[in-house]
């Protein structure tokens, strides 16, 4: 059983950890009877903490807002990972958070060990950060659609499409989704009744959020990212095509820049349907598959591949031409 201080700041780290804790689990948690919880939580109240009470059978406890901000109990890899992850929030794409990553990082390596402080330094001292070449996305916005994906809250936003159009969305917002240096939400559409992915700096929440909803099922973690790099690359495509490749799926997966369905027709060819904004583009990443392939749909195509082709047979015709042979100048040697 812990001492009481020992006890309190254990109690604060399980009220940090999760959001929503029932009496019998903190006290089962810190090995106390849940009257003892209960006056802990008073303790706590008293030093200014702002510790929410629910009654009732579903009732329980959570760490409100406002008050002192309680101390945080880290470990030596949880420290060393909070202060490389302000180091790159610094150089990061997400807007007015660089100056702010900095000053928390100076707190924090002011109250590390030795051993910690050269483990950051270390890395600090030999890595550099490219500027951000995306759009800045709005840490305010980022906070209310992690809270609303947390709390199961319907968010509202007014959005910003890729062709330019404006309209407002109601979503159930589940996951953020971090590609590089961009921000998408994954959601379902209540107005579309289908999953959808947004782009996060298109985004303009509307507060207060919506009311609560029940979770749908979802994937795998690893099927989501998947999907949502699939929805990523198609939803700006203005040319697709169906490509038939002579060489097996796992070899066209594994020239691809990003995950597509690749639909296997034998044991040496194989069928998918790439995209892009420029047929040209799309012509180079097929000419980079290694293999022989068809185009079974898409003139677009078709065309720039001929010019392509023809560009490419002019480029060669001066090197393959054998020149006329010429005797020498100057006279006999």
């Amino acid at each position: 059983m812990f001492e009481t201080s020992a006890r309190l700041l254990r109690l604060l780290s399980l009220l940090q950890a999760r959001r929503d804790w029932t009496g019998p689990e903190l006290a089962a948690r810190l090995e106390v009877t849940v009257r003892t919880v209960r006056n802990d939580v008073d303790r706590l109240r008293r030093l200014g903490y702002p510790v929410e009470a629910r009654p009732g059978v579903d009732g329980g406890y959570r760490l409100g807002v406002g008050g002192a901000l309680p101390p945080l109990l880290l470990d030596d890899d949880e420290a060393v990972a909070i202060a490389i992850g302000m180091r790159s929030a610094a150089a990061g794409s997400i807007a007015g958070i660089e100056e702010t990553s900095l000053r928390a990082l100076t707190k924090l390596q002011q109250i590390l060990p030795s051993r910690l402080r050269r483990r950051v330094d270390a890395f600090g001292s030999h890595t550099l950060a490219l500027p951000p070449r995306g759009p800045l996305v709005d840490p305010d916005a980022l906070t209310v659609i992690a809270d609303a994906c947390r709390d199961h809250e319907r968010l509202r936003f007014d959005y910003q499409t890729h062709s330019g159009a404006a309209g407002r969305r109601s979503v159930e917002p589940y996951r953020l989704i971090n590609d590089r240096q961009r921000w998408y939400l994954m959601a379902w559409d209540l107005d579309r009744v289908d999953w959808r992915t947004f782009r996060v700096d298109r985004m303009r929440p509307r507060t207060p959020t919506g009311p609560r909803f029940t979770p749908r099922p979802l994937p795998p973690d690893h099927e989501i990212t998947a999907r949502v790099a699939r929805g990523i690359g198609e939803s700006t495509w203005r040319f697709r095509a169906r490509v038939i490749v002579h060489a097996p799926a796992d070899h066209v997966r594994s020239r691809l820049p990003i995950p597509v369905d690749v639909e296997p027709l034998s044991e040496d060819r194989c069928a998918f349907e790439p995209g892009s904004d420029h047929p040209e583009m799309l012509a180079l990443y097929l000419g980079l598959l290694g293999a022989d392939f068809e185009i079974v749909d898409s003139p677009e195509l078709v065309r720039t591949l001929r010019t392509i082709s023809e560009r490419y047979q002019r480029a060669l015709a001066p090197s393959s031409g054998r020149r006329r042979w010429s005797p020498p100048t100057g006279g006999a040697l």
